[in-house]
C-alpha cells in the first residue's frame, strides 16, 4: 500500500517565529536547552509528512467558522499549518499562552 508523502515547509514567518524562540531560550536558559527544543520542533514537524489532517483546527479559529488551518502541539507551542495540494505550509509557531485569537486573526486571517 502506497501512503501519502507530504513535504513540510515553513514560511519566512514560521522561520522567524522559530528563530525569536531558540534566542529567547538561549539566551535566558541555555543553548543546550534551546538546541533541544529545536530538536523537539524537527522532530514534531516530520510528523506532518504523513496525515497532517489528523490534527485538530485551532478553537480560535474554529469559532469564526474557518476550518482551513490546522494546529500541532508541542507544548507550550502551538505550530499552525495548512494543507496545500502535497505540502504542509507551517505559518506559525507560538507559545499557546499567548493572546492566540488575535495573534491568529492578525498573521492568518489579516484583520
Amino acid at each position: 500500500m502506497n501512503e501519502a508523502h507530504f513535504g513540510v515547509e515553513l514560511t519566512e514567518g514560521a522561520e522567524s517565529d522559530l528563530e525569536a524562540i531558540h534566542n529567547y531560550i538561549a539566551g535566558n536558559r541555555s543553548v543546550d536547552a534551546a538546541e533541544v527544543l529545536l530538536d523537539a520542533f524537527v522532530d514534531k514537524l516530520s510528523t506532518l509528512e504523513r496525515y497532517p489532517e489528523r490534527d485538530n483546527v485551532p478553537k480560535e479559529l474554529e469559532a469564526l467558522g474557518v476550518r482551513e488551518f490546522r494546529q500541532v502541539l508541542l507544548d507550550p507551542y502551538r505550530l499552525i499549518y495548512r494543507v496545500s495540494g502535497e505540502k504542509v505550509v507551517i505559518l506559525l509557531i507560538a507559545d499557546g499562552r499567548r493572546d492566540m485569537q488575535a495573534l491568529l486573526e492578525r498573521r492568518l486571517l489579516g484583520r
